[in-house]
Formats: structure tokens, C-alpha cells, sequence
């Protein structure tokens, strides 16, 4: 087990230099793995902001662990969304002594950093990483506060059939662990109901013209076009769907709703659908409270997950003070059997690491602006 190195450094330096009396606080790290830069920035400062909320808050309660009072400190890491690098970044936080990570972004990079921090014995608090394979690996250290994408897929699926009555679907998905998975649970679920796909097509998460495999799909008439991808890139496919002059609504399920989506799309973006974790903002049981908090602290408003990262850096420590230790073999249990309310929710884990009675929201654009539709799944606390 690697020992958590905390800040007595700091108080021989006070003392070297004078300042005598005031024992200073230990410090714990929380490592936050996401990525800070590259096309997905934007999204990596959201939760690195929603993490560091989280920080401030527990920090102004003067936390103690075994009678000693300690500061908790945020170290930031840049995986760039790159698998590779994500391994790397995650052996960086270990070699740096952090008690436990909240991160990362998404599942390409989770899984394999989910190993690192195995090994190394300390919690991995994953907020988004929807891909139920993040999970399936089967360590003890993993765990996730909004619901996976096997309940994704299926809710969409449902959704896709039942509500906005669609018949002839088409799929695309750009290759990710994430946007390759959801797809597929998307279709095992209109299986399950008796629908066939009309056509699927796939790309990378790079592309930016979706011209050869919009017409692939147009020639299919169909009138539903599942997107298993992200916001940046469902914007132009968006766009080209109706400079196409197609009538098919575009769908996706997890990663649409955000400001950015509506900039690029633009008008284009009208009537679009998509499925997110959780619930909306002004729905959560703090949600109000964070999102006035987030936009007086940044300026900014939340980009996608912030409530999450905040959720999972309280849910982390929470469970350290549960254990009244920083050491993960104290409180890794109690972080297994915590039940904890948090901003997003009730958040507890099942034998995985999944959140358990996840919630999620149809959300579609009107007028600009995206809309909440209908609440599915959860359960009431």
C-alpha cells in the first residue's frame, strides 16, 4: 500500500523560518485526472472547476482526520483524452502521493488508468465515464456517480420507438469505448423491441464532415439518426442533416447537452434530442445553489458535468471522513458503503462501483435552448 505523504514539510519550513506556535495543517491530496487541454478543454475546466468547488467548500468547515486538522488540496492532470497519456497521468498522481482521483473524463480513458490506481490501492471517482466496461473490470478501487450506458441505450432505445415513434433508424458512432458502446446498447434495445436498423456508419472522433456517410444513409430514408459521440462533433453532423435537406431527427445520449452544442449547431440545432445522465440542474436537490455558486466563482456558466466532479470530490472525501483516515485501505470501505447526499442526488454505489437508481433526461433544443422533456429512471430517496 503507498503511503500518503502529507504536508509536514510545510510546518518544518514555518518554524525554520520563524513563525512559531501554529502547527501548520496537513494536506491531502485529491488528484483530478481530465483534459485540460485540446479540443475537449473546455470540458476538462468544467469539471476541474466543479472539483475544485467541492475543495473550497470542505476546506472552509476546518476539516479534522484523527484529531488533526488537515487541508485538502486539488492536483490537477492533464490526460489530454488520450488513453496513453491517461495511464501516464494516472501514475503521476500515485507517484505524488494523492489519497484518492476523481477523474476521468471519459471511458477510453478510465479503463485503462482504472488499473493504475488498482494497483496502487486508492480510489478512482470517475464523474461521467459512461461506459459500463469502466466498471466491469472488476476492481474495487472503480467507481462511478451517474448512471452507465447500458441504461443509456435502453432508455434511448425506448424513447426513440415509443415517444418520438421512429421506425426507420440509422446509427452512427465515432469508434470510441464511449460512442461505439452506447451505440450498441442503443440498438440492443431497439433489437429487444423488434426494430432493425436501417443503416450504420461510423467515423472517427476527429471528423468534421459527415457529407459520405449522410448520404450513405439518406438513400435509407431514414427518419432517426442515433449519434453515439459528443457535442463538438454533433453540432456540424447537425447542421449537415439539414443542409442535406434530410428530415430525420438526430439523437444522441450523453454529451450533447451543453452551450457548445448550441453555438456551433446554431439554428440547425433545432428539435434535436438527446439523453443525459442525471437530472437537470434546476431539478437536483442543490443544483440551484451550485449553479449560482459555480457562475460567481468562474464567470462562466456550467458547461457539462461540474455538479458531478463536485459530487465526486465531496462523496471521496466524505467517505475519508466517515473513515476519519486519508489512508484508502480505512477508507475505501466506507466509500463502498456510503450513502451520501449529494448535489446531484443520493449518491451510493452497487457491488461495482455504479451509482445505484441512476436518473436520466430527455432533453430536446427549442427555441435555442435546451429543454427537459422527461425524467426517466431513478427512484425516490
Amino acid at each position: 500500500m503507498k503511503k500518503i505523504t502529507l504536508g509536514a514539510l510545510s510546518a518544518v519550513v514555518l518554524l525554520a523560518n520563524g513563525i512559531g506556535g501554529a502547527q501548520a495543517d496537513d494536506t491531502v491530496l485529491i488528484g483530478l485526472a481530465g483534459p485540460l487541454t485540446g479540443p475537449s478543454a473546455r470540458i476538462g475546466k468544467d469539471l476541474e472547476n466543479g472539483a475544485q468547488l467541492a475543495i473550497d467548500d470542505v476546506n472552509k468547515t476546518h476539516p479534522t482526520l484523527a484529531g488533526k486538522a488537515v487541508t485538502f488540496k486539488l492536483q490537477s492532470e492533464d490526460d489530454q483524452s488520450d488513453p496513453r497519456v491517461a495511464v501516464a497521468v494516472a501514475q503521476r498522481l500515485v507517484d505524488s502521493g494523492v489519497a484518492g482521483v476523481v477523474g476521468h473524463w471519459n471511458t477510453g480513458t478510465s479503463i485503462p488508468a482504472a488499473r493504475i490506481y488498482h494497483d496502487a490501492g486508492i480510489a478512482q471517482v470517475a464523474p461521467v465515464a459512461t461506459g459500463h466496461a469502466y466498471t466491469q473490470q472488476g476492481f474495487d478501487t472503480s467507481f462511478r456517480v451517474m448512471g452507465h450506458d447500458d441504461d443509456g441505450g435502453n432508455y434511448a432505445g425506448n424513447y426513440a420507438v415509443n415517444t418520438l415513434k421512429a421506425s426507420r433508424i440509422a446509427v452512427i458512432d465515432d469508434r470510441t469505448a464511449f460512442g461505439q458502446g452506447l451505440a450498441d446498447e442503443f440498438i440492443k434495445s431497439l433489437n429487444a423491441q423488434g426494430v432493425k436498423i436501417v443503416d450504420r456508419q461510423y467515423v472517427d472522433d476527429k471528423t468534421v464532415d459527415f457529407s459520405a456517410v449522410l448520404t450513405a444513409i439518406r438513400s435509407k430514408n431514414a427518419d432517426l439518426i442515433f449519434f453515439g459521440g459528443v457535442d463538438s462533433q454533433a453540432a456540424p453532423l447537425a447542421r449537415r442533416i439539414r443542409q442535406l435537406g434530410m428530415n430525420a431527427t438526430l439523437m444522441g445520449a450523453g454529451g450533447f447537452v451543453s452551450q457548445t452544442f448550441l453555438s456551433l449547431a446554431q439554428k440547425e440545432g433545432e428539435g434535436v434530442v438527446a439523453l443525459e445522465p442525471g437530472l437537470p440542474v434546476d431539478q437536483m436537490q442543490g443544483g440551484k445553489a451550485f449553479e449560482q455558486a459555480y457562475q460567481s466563482r468562474y464567470h462562466t456558466h456550467i458547461e457539462l458535468h461540474a455538479p458531478f466532479a463536485y459530487d465526486a470530490t465531496r462523496v471521496l472525501i466524505a467517505a475519508m471522513q466517515k473513515a476519519d483516515s486519508a489512508d484508502p485501505e480505512r477508507y475505501l470501505p466506507a466509500l463502498r458503503a456510503i450513502r451520501y447526499s449529494g448535489v446531484t442526488g443520493t449518491i451510493a454505489f452497487d457491488a461495482q462501483g455504479n451509482l445505484k437508481n441512476p436518473s436520466f433526461t430527455v432533453y430536446k433544443v427549442v427555441g435555442g435552448k435546451w429543454q427537459p422533456q422527461t425524467v426517466l429512471g431513478g427512484s425516490a430517496q
